[in-house]
């Protein structure tokens, strides 16, 4: 089949100050492909803006820094055809050629003994939150629930929350993954992780039915591990060997998924760095919301788009 001629490419550039309109022209000719420039208002408002204006009825939304296979298209069109869904979300890998930081922390954000598999795995902890890097939503279902709010990062869980409400399903296509190259540092990658802990207690805020425990054991391991040190340093070092054990199982795992013994010792610090910033994201915004009982977006503005 010649997706080519099958599929619109929308490029929505959200007030960039680096325009990508003449790139975009050099693939007019073998794409149909539309452009658009405007002020920024965010991801979430931004994948509004640009379905809103597809020619389709079915949407498949990327992130800037995701580079597809070359069987992507070919997948996720043999998986609608056979068990059609009106959302579906495809997990995040590193290609070969990323830097050893950009590999461990794909690892950090992808591996079942860090996430639980919510990015992307057949054994993934409750039911399957597509993500907007990697996700696929019929026009009817955007209809129907308005698609993406104001607030980032979040905007792709409140987004699939409320399709559930409204009756819509959301599935994996285990298959239709992405090679998603994280232009990022240590400094932006905790960063990331802590905006993604402040966001959690909002989501639960607002969708209550969802909270599960399991949202609370990064924060549990920022606590623990602070504990541990305490009393490792008052001569009772039981504790922190079992964080020293974790490490290495994680060490382990890095090194079998990636076969380089660069990537795995940043993995360990990369998955330290996750936990410790989501850790502490959810326990100020867990604080401010449900102890000192603000509103997420007076708490938070920095978390919302106007």
């Amino acid at each position: 089949m010649d997706y080519n001629a099958c599929f619109e490419v929308v490029i929505v550039e959200d007030g960039s100050t680096v325009p990508s309109e003449e790139v975009v022209k050099t693939f007019s000719d073998r794409l149909h492909i539309s452009y658009y420039s405007k002020k920024n208002s965010g991801p979430g408002d931004s994948r509004n803006y640009g379905m809103e204006r597809a020619e389709g009825n079915y949407f498949i939304i990327l992130d800037s820094d995701c580079i597809l296979p070359p069987h992507y298209l070919g997948e996720v069109d043999r998986e609608l055809r056979t068990n059609y869904v009106d959302c579906f979300g495809g997990p995040d890998t590193a290609h070969p050629s990323f830097t050893d930081l950009q590999k461990a922390i794909n690892y950090a954000m992808t591996a079942t003994i860090t996430t639980g598999g919510i990015r992307g795995k057949k054994n993934a902890v409750g039911k399957f939150q597509p993500r907007s890097f990697n996700m696929g939503i019929s026009r009817k279902a955007f209809a129907q629930t308005g698609g993406f709010g104001k607030i980032h990062p979040g905007e792709d869980p409140d987004l699939t929350i409320r399709l559930w409400r409204v009756g819509f399903d959301t599935r994996l296509l285990q298959n239709a993954f992405v090679y998603h190259k994280r232009r990022i540092s240590w400094t932006k990658f905790y960063k990331q992780v802590y905006k993604f802990g402040m966001t959690r207690p909002i989501l639960n805020y607002w969708h209550p039915q969802t909270e599960k425990i399991i949202y609370w054991l990064p924060a549990a391991f920022t606590a623990g591990l602070i504990v541990s040190l305490v009393l490792w340093g008052m001569g009772i070092p039981v504790f922190i060997m079992m964080y020293l054990l974790f490490f290495i199982v994680l060490f382990m795992d890095a090194f079998y998924k990636n076969r380089n013994l660069k990537v795995a010792v940043l993995a360990v610090f990369a998955v330290i760095v996750q936990f410790l910033g989501y850790g502490y994201g959810f326990i100020k915004s867990t604080w401010r919301i449900k102890v000192g009982q603000a509103k997420p977006e007076e708490a938070f503005p920095e978390l919302f788009f106007k």
